[in-house]
């Protein structure tokens, strides 16, 4: 059985507000995920992804030092968001407060409804 992919468990906020394009989520990706390294089979992959337009974003993540290399295992190169690069910091304290807000949205909704006696 093939694994199931990062972002068919559930649409996340991020992707929500900004859309569903692939740059959008392998960003959602690499924030979500960015803790750890990944090869870049893995970013496209847990992205949902196809390689064609991977590459793509994958160089302009490079270009742009949004993501930068962390080691080789075997012939993979491994690969992370750059945590350290103030555009990252701007995104993934962007994709917190969404969440707040949304999480903040959905508790207001549920504490609106009538319990039933």
């Amino acid at each position: 059985m093939e694994q199931e992919n990062f972002l068919e468990q559930e649409k996340s906020i991020f992707i929500e507000y900004f859309g569903n394009s692939p740059m959008i989520k392998v960003l959602d990706f690499l924030i979500t995920a960015r803790d750890f390294d990944y090869s870049m089979t893995e970013i496209a992959r847990n992205s949902g992804v196809g390689w064609s337009a991977f590459s793509v974003i994958f160089k302009k993540l490079l270009e742009k030092n949004l993501i930068k290399p962390t080691r080789i295992i075997g012939n993979a190169k491994m690969f992370k968001l750059n945590t350290e690069n103030p555009a990252v910091q701007k995104l993934i304290k962007l994709d917190k407060e969404l969440t707040k807000l949304e999480t903040k949205k959905m508790f207001s909704e549920i504490s609106k409804r009538k319990i039933p006696t």
